[in-house]
């Protein structure tokens, strides 16, 4: 892996942050917020150290995003910003989704990236990513990045207008949040065994 190579894009990557963070969560009437039943911090506060594990390691075997939002990074509460890095390995994909919170500004870091979104009158707007690329979805429009090479692997960061986006998977709320079968086989224009199968292929392997 050669995440250690792009040092010099985290200026770059941190003014992007910076831009998206005017039109996020509401604005507090503080510096920061404290943890609750904290009145004091320290400098540790304000880092995070939770993106190390990509320093030199080899990637992952399936799709994999690691998180820096306010659940993992506490400072981020009233500070409008979050963000992610998402590791592709050949072949593989980031399902439909979408985040209802927050615009995302995706960065290719590494590798080729096919990417979508669909907007509110259902047009497909794609492209094909090459490293050095930025690609913006808008909040809440669902959309999807596939990694169609074979055999290299693909790296992207993305910054986030709120410090919690949220993620809502279309496959995993359509099919496996308890929705009637019949009601999904009428919406869907088939039948429930379909739509059964559709359910039984996501459920996660043993």
């Amino acid at each position: 892996m050669a995440f250690n190579k792009h040092g010099g894009i985290v200026v770059f990557i941190v003014f992007a942050v910076l831009q998206m963070a005017n039109a996020g969560d509401p604005n507090i009437l503080t510096d920061f917020v404290f943890p609750p039943n904290v009145t004091a911090v320290d400098a540790n506060f304000f880092t995070y150290t939770g993106l190390r594990v990509l320093v030199g390691a080899p990637p992952p075997p399936a799709f994999n995003v690691l998180k820096a939002t306010k659940k993992e990074f506490p400072s981020l509460e009233g500070q409008s910003v979050s963000y992610a890095v998402l590791q592709y390995p050949a072949g593989t994909i980031n399902p439909l989704h979408s985040h209802p919170r927050s615009t995302e500004l995706l960065f290719l870091l590494q590798g080729t990236l096919e990417v979508g979104l669909v907007d509110t009158t259902n047009k497909l707007y794609t492209q094909t990513l090459q490293a050095g690329d930025m690609f913006v979805f808008p909040k809440g429009l669902v959309h999807y990045q596939y990694n169609a090479d074979s055999k290299n692997y693909a790296l992207a960061a993305s910054a986030f207008a709120s410090a919690s986006a949220g993620t809502v998977s279309v496959p995993n709320s359509v099919f496996t949040s308890g929705i009637d079968d019949t009601i999904l086989a009428t919406s869907f224009k088939t039948d429930v065994s379909t739509i059964e199968s559709i359910k039984a292929g996501l459920k996660p392997k043993a």
